[in-house]
Parts: structure tokens; sequence; C-alpha cells
């Protein structure tokens, strides 16, 4: 049976990634778990995803970021996300394409998935494009407008 890990553990190595990123261009989650080993805090890479994700930790042209400096919100970082990625948008009936450039419909998707926003059904996201489903097509337009405020 899988041990639980020591939750100081875990606060240590949350708040020595937030540290890393504040301070260092880290453009891969190897790089960073390299960086966490030379602090003594080995991390495998599905443990490193998930802090990444619960720290709202965005991935931006030269990084991980913490976006506008908070700390786990999801509305923060979806702002910054749509700030750093979204060049476009086009309502289509319930959903909505959104464009990103090369590499940025990953961290808009999860950004979208992770800001709980009750009118988005879910995301698919490839290397620039990202779906968004809602269930009508006002729901669809409402969502748009609100990325596009967010801009």
């Amino acid at each position: 049976m899988p041990t639980q890990e020591p939750h100081q553990t875990r606060q240590q190595r949350h708040q020595a990634i937030l540290e890393l990123v504040q301070t260092h261009y880290v453009r891969s989650q190897a790089e960073l778990a390299e960086l966490l080993g030379e602090r003594g805090l080995e991390v495998n890479q599905g443990t490193l995803s998930r802090d990444l994700r619960e720290l709202g930790l965005v991935k931006g042209p030269e990084g991980y970021e913490v976006p506008d400096g908070s700390r786990g919100q999801p509305t923060d970082a979806l702002h910054a996300a749509v700030r750093l990625w979204l060049t476009g948008n086009a309502v289509a009936m319930n959903q909505i394409v959104l464009r990103t450039p090369p590499g940025g419909a990953q961290p808009l998707g999860l950004a979208l998935d992770k800001a709980g926003i009750p009118e988005v059904l879910g995301t698919i996201a490839g290397d620039d494009t990202v779906l968004v489903i809602c269930p009508d097509h006002k729901a669809a337009v409402r969502v748009s407008r609100k990325l596009e405020a967010s801009l």
C-alpha cells in the first residue's frame, strides 16, 4: 500500500516550486524536477504535474509563471492564461473555438477547466486551438464575452 506523503514535505515542495518559478526561467517539468532535486526535494513527473495544477501555474512563452502573483486562484489563472495565450475566438452554436499561438492551447484549456465556469461543460485542446463546449448558444456567447473582457 503506498504511503501518504507528509503534508510538510508537500508544503515545502510547493514553496520551493513558487520560489524557483519566480526567480528562474523554468521551461519544462524536467528542468523544474532537476532544480527541486538540487534542493533535496525529489519528485516524480506525476506529482510535479499535480503540484503545478494545484498552484495554478501557467506555462507562458518564457516558461512556467505565477499568474498575477496568485497562489492557485483559478479565475486569476484563467485571466492570466487568456492574456498570455488567447489570440482569437469564434462562437459556433453552443461551442467556442479559441485560437492560440502554437503550444498555447493546453495551458489555456487547463486554466478554463480549473476556473469552474458553470457554462463550460468541457474543453478539448490541441496545439493551437481549444474547443469549448457549452450547453447552448447563449451560454457560449456569455463565455466568449467573459474571455474577451480578460484581454
